[in-house]
């Protein structure tokens, strides 16, 4: 017959096992990947007043981008605004996409957003003029590719040029844009370039 004592022992011997198994520590979580890194204020090309960054935010800016509305999802996609005290501004859009097989598709569907916006835009604005330009591409991770759109209203003689970008780094791709009164021959096109390659390489 067992005792009262024993009884006892027993019962204390079980509870002190629950409490350690308890006590034993247990895996860490998995850390979440860290979020695409935007460029720094610094990081575009140089301008006759300094560049201003301002703070990122979530989606889609509200104003939309000219020659790739409709194309990015707002789903895994954040957005940074660049401007200087003259008529020079910028934008930096990135997007992680689910796969690198779709981030690639977007990648590809932007390139052509860009290539087509002239054409869109002459459809939608009458009057408007100008020249699109492909100028290659930036050897940075999977790869960027540089676009020049110079427009121009004869009828008001306004001219602007814009210069945007696209790259991916396995399932991120980002999207430069960059433009300011004037033509392309004022445009720090070689800068730009270099400001696409940092972009890509800093994303993660």
């Amino acid at each position: 017959m067992r005792t009262t004592r024993t009884i006892r022992t027993a019962l204390l011997t079980a509870a002190v096992a629950g409490l350690a198994a308890t006590a034993l520590p247990t895996a860490p979580a998995a850390a979440a990947p860290a979020a695409p890194k935007f460029l720094s204020a610094g990081q575009w090309p140089a301008s006759l007043t300094p560049w201003a960054a301002g703070p990122v935010h979530k989606g889609l800016p509200e104003d939309g981008s000219v020659c790739t509305a409709g194309t990015t999802p707002a789903k895994g996609t954040r957005h940074r605004d660049f401007r200087t005290e003259l008529d020079t501004g910028a934008r930096q859009t990135i997007t992680v996409a689910p796969t690198a097989a779709k981030a690639k598709a977007l990648a590809a569907e932007l390139r052509t957003a860009l290539a087509t916006c002239l054409d869109r835009l002459k459809e939608q604005e009458p009057g408007l003029e100008g020249v699109s330009r492909y100028h290659g591409r930036v050897n940075v991770e999977e790869g960027a590719h540089v676009y020049s759109i110079d427009t121009s209203y004869p009828e008001v003689g306004s001219t602007d040029i814009g210069l945007h970008s696209v790259g991916r780094d396995g399932r991120t791709v980002t999207v430069l844009e960059w433009g300011q009164l004037g033509d392309l021959d004022g445009a720090p096109l070689k800068g730009f370039k270099k400001t696409t390659g940092t972009a890509v390489a800093k994303l993660h």
